[in-house]
């Protein structure tokens, strides 16, 4: 895999979301390394990516997309943005449930509504890549997760969808990360994190720039041939049980 040195995306522009903090804001600075001109969206106050602007807005929201849209064509997307409440789901409102699924799932559609038919070749701009942010929860069940993994395992499957309705133009693909380490894992204990580090094979958490050096890899013109694909980034955390 190329090294960020690398110049891959120079004179490409590219839109990251939930590129405030973790692993968007780990992508929004590797593709801008890159070449690329990045805007960053994202719900918080400010972003904090050195040469990367930046848009505060909610992705859940198509007026967001309509101020994305403005700001100029598009060669690669990243659908990075997530919202997560831990409870079973007897104890996750409706509320709840449609925030996860909205910000989760929804906005990686408005995403591809506005941005992938300009990428596909019917303005005439050239081809371009949308890569997507799922997660093993699209494919292990976990405690207090229902909306969040409903909303991954949407993911998975809107990847395969989009690729084949926008293919040969544009790519799609999607990243499944594991036990990474970003501000969510603040809200867990060390004896949490502990188990989590002994349920991954390579023994430790993951980098957020080691899931962004995967989805500038996909983005890129090195992933040529691959569209619809599925990657998982976890450490081997998905391959391993301690039970016979």
């Amino acid at each position: 895999m190329s090294d960020p040195g690398m110049r891959r995306f120079a004179g490409r522009r590219a839109v990251v979301t939930g590129g405030a903090s973790g692993i968007g804001a780990a992508t929004a600075a590797r593709l801008a390394a890159e070449g690329a001109a990045v805007l960053a969206v994202d719900v918080a106050p400010e972003g904090r990516v050195a040469g990367v602007e930046y848009l505060r807005g909610d992705v859940s929201k198509e007026e967001t997309w309509e101020r994305v849209a403005a700001w100029g064509p598009v060669d690669v997307v990243v659908s990075n943005a997530a919202a997560v409440q831990v409870a079973p789901a007897h104890e996750t409102s409706l509320a709840s449930w449609d925030r996860q699924l909205s910000v989760g799932l929804t906005a990686t559609f408005l995403a591809a509504r506005r941005l992938l038919p300009g990428m596909s070749g019917i303005s005439g701009l050239p081809g371009g890549s949308m890569v997507v942010t799922s997660s093993v929860h699209a494919l292990v069940g976990l405690p207090g997760h229902p909306a969040y993994a409903a909303a991954k395992g949407g993911l998975t499957a809107l990847t395969r969808q989009l690729a084949v309705e926008y293919g040969p133009y544009a790519r799609v693909n999607c990243v499944l990360p594991g036990p990474v380490m970003t501000p969510a894992w603040d809200r867990v204990d060390e004896r949490g994190r502990a188990d989590s580090v002994r349920a991954t094979v390579l023994g430790r958490f993951g980098e957020p720039e080691e899931v962004a050096a995967v989805i500038a890899f996909l983005a890129s013109a090195e992933a040529s041939f691959m569209t619809g694909a599925c990657v998982v980034v976890d450490g081997g955390w998905s391959v391993v049980k301690d039970s016979a």
